[in-house]
């Protein structure tokens, strides 16, 4: 295929990153599980933790199209991928700027392991792009950023932050799992480094755990020089299975949008509940700045119900809808931040971030509409009584 020749996003996830099957011509990519390769007589000298597998180097490929990036390279997890990155960029003596709400792993990455190897590191105010000027260091390094965030979606303005990174010549970094590839091409807006938990929409049935990285062939050769050492590589196996399983990823990403958004507009009206967190709501105080980077609102949101309704009883009772760690899949979850995805932060932690105790966050899989309405409103009719 012309490589040169636009292709669409479903096209580009069918097709691009996939291994031609030479000798039987089958319809999907074969799969090569060998750890072992010969070392002479070939081009490439192939080793599994290298990153260079034939199923590794074309899923790759995938993943570097659809970021529209020179290169990407696949991890074991999104935290391998996360942490691999930084450690590229950032050395004894640097500095690294991080937004205020991050996912709770790579908060705990950096307060638990950044100060062992003399690495500083400022949380900013706000996600207002002058609080990210404000803890620029004549030593930073790197902006970090997450968006939309987790748990709350909140909104980081893509481009200004490059802008400033620009500036002072600052590497940039996005964590692009909650938008997935589909809804938001950071690289587009000036973002060098963009980093996905691949586990969630990449693999989107909550059955894979890999991380992903997309940037420029001079970061990603970069960032191969630290992960080789680190040895944090994917199975083949599990290679393939993300492979096949990103040949849907915009269907489901698209069709997880259109339902999260009548999701969304039902809770706000619920009277049961409190406070809706979806950037798709105009009530949302980031609304137009979503709607000018993003391509669709994403599949996430989070709500609060009524502070006299027990949150994890609501959980406890819906039938439907999986109380389960984890995001992104077909199927529709939910789960409690606090025991969750930032258990590791303190409470004054999750204090100053927002995040109280009742606050759910959703994950809108595929189902219809209907039926998840009729199970929100049963488990909430239950836990009244």
């Amino acid at each position: 295929m012309d490589s040169n020749k636009k292709l669409g996003i479903n096209s580009i996830c069918t097709h691009v990153g996939e291994v031609k099957d030479e000798q039987f011509k089958g319809a999907v990519s074969p799969i090569y599980l060998s750890s072992s390769y010969q070392f002479y007589d070939v081009d490439i000298k192939r080793y599994p933790r290298y990153f260079n597998t034939p199923n590794q180097e074309a899923l790759c490929k995938k993943i570097a199209a659809l970021e529209k990036t020179e290169n990407a390279l696949i991890f074991g997890s999104g935290m391998a991928a996360i942490s691999t990155a930084m450690f590229a960029f950032l050395h004894k003596g640097d500095h690294v700027v991080l937004q205020q709400t991050l996912y709770g792993g790579t908060y705990n990455l950096v307060v638990e392991e950044f100060d062992k190897f003399g690495i500083e590191y400022s949380f900013t105010d706000s996600l207002n792009t002058d609080d990210f000027k404000k803890e620029i260091k004549s030593n930073t390094k790197v902006i970090f950023i997450e968006t939309p965030s987790n748990p709350l979606l909140k909104i980081v303005d893509l481009k200004a932050v490059a802008d400033l990174a620009k500036k002072h010549s600052i590497i940039t970094m996005i964590d692009n799992t909650f938008a997935s590839s589909i809804n938001q091409t950071a690289v587009d807006f000036g973002i060098d480094i963009i980093v996905h938990s691949a586990t969630k929409y990449m693999g989107g049935h909550s059955d894979i755990l890999a991380g992903a990285i997309a940037a420029s062939n001079e970061h990603t050769d970069k960032i191969w020089n630290v992960a080789k050492n680190f040895g944090g590589s994917l199975s083949d196996f599990t290679v393939w299975m993300l492979e096949r399983s990103m040949k849907t990823m915009s269907l489901r990403v698209n069709h997880q949008n259109a339902n999260a958004m009548k999701m969304a507009e039902y809770l706000e009206q619920n009277p049961n509940v409190d406070n809706v967190y979806y950037p798709g709501l105009r009530s949302h105080e980031d609304y137009e700045l979503a709607k000018s980077q993003m391509k669709g609102f994403g599949g996430m949101l989070s709500f609060e119900l009524q502070s006299d309704l027990d949150a994890m009883e609501f959980q406890r009772n819906l039938e439907l809808i999986k109380p389960s760690m984890s995001l992104a899949g077909v199927e529709s979850t939910v789960l409690s931040p606090t025991q969750t995805s930032h258990a590791l932060l303190t409470p004054e932690e999750r204090a100053s971030q927002g995040i109280k105790d009742g606050l759910i966050r959703f994950s809108v899989g595929i189902e219809e509409v209907e039926d998840l309405i009729a199970d929100i409103e049963q488990a909430i009719e239950k836990i009244k009584k």
